[in-house]
């Protein structure tokens, strides 16, 4: 199996899979529908064509440098100022950094981190205004979903590994097998990006996490603060 990874970083993101009204929430994670509109972007997709082959793309991603929720108050009024627009909630992750793996047909994988190195409209990290701060495919590569989840060097930035510990636990969240515990359900699976008829269905989802070393906290010879270890405990 190959699978297309991708680094998903940037100063803001947001991944909502239920906002409505004025209330515009993100998810802890880059969600599915929000990384499968990135690759039809890329590939110059309108939001009125069908989604087809991307439909079945396995999908899981890796929290490396979670970030912190951002809230954002939002006021507007119509160009000749008559009129205001309703208020809204706008949450966003700031400096966050996620790996991304596709699984699928390795001529698809292909075909889609062609389009991410010259994309047709611009990619943004599930608003427009969260352009990614670098280039979004890492390639692609001969492993399962699982291996690539698991085993590909951590991400995140400089200074917060500096900040870590010398082992980090990492949580990944995948879409669920047939036949694997579920840990929840959530309506992430899109149909249709069309703005007229929008349409998303439910997506069944494992989470389990990955212990990842710190190689900067080692070359520095950093140790633990233990302080119960003085009293042999």
């Amino acid at each position: 199996m190959s699978v297309l990874l991708l680094r998903l970083g940037g100063p803001l993101q947001s991944w909502g899979s239920s906002s409505r009204f004025a209330r515009r929430g993100t998810e802890v994670a880059p969600s599915k529908s929000g990384v499968l509109g990135l690759l039809a972007a890329a590939r110059g997709m309108r939001r009125t064509e069908p989604l087809t082959d991307l439909l079945g793309l396995e999908f899981g991603v890796r929290l490396d440098q979670p970030g912190q929720v951002l809230r954002d108050f939002q006021t507007a009024r119509t160009l000749d100022g008559r009129q205001s627009a309703p208020l809204t909630y706008r949450f966003y992750l700031s400096d966050a950094v996620f790996l991304a793996a596709v699984g699928g047909a390795p001529d698809l994988l292909h075909g889609l981190a062609e389009a991410l190195r010259r994309p047709k409209f611009p990619l943004y990290l599930g608003r427009r205004s969260c352009p990614p701060d670098g280039p979004v495919s890492l390639g692609v590569h001969d492993l399962t979903l699982d291996d690539a989840l698991t085993q590909w060097p951590w991400l995140a930035t400089e200074r917060y590994r500096r900040r870590a510990a010398r082992t980090e636990r990492l949580e990944i969240i995948r879409d669920a097998r047939p036949g694997e515990p579920v840990t929840e359900t959530v309506p992430d699976t899109p149909v249709s990006f069309d703005p007229a008829h929008r349409q998303h269905t439910w997506r069944s989802v494992l989470r389990r996490h990955v212990d990842v070393s710190n190689e900067l906290v080692e070359r520095a010879g950093v140790t633990e603060h233990d302080p119960l270890s003085l009293l042999g405990g």
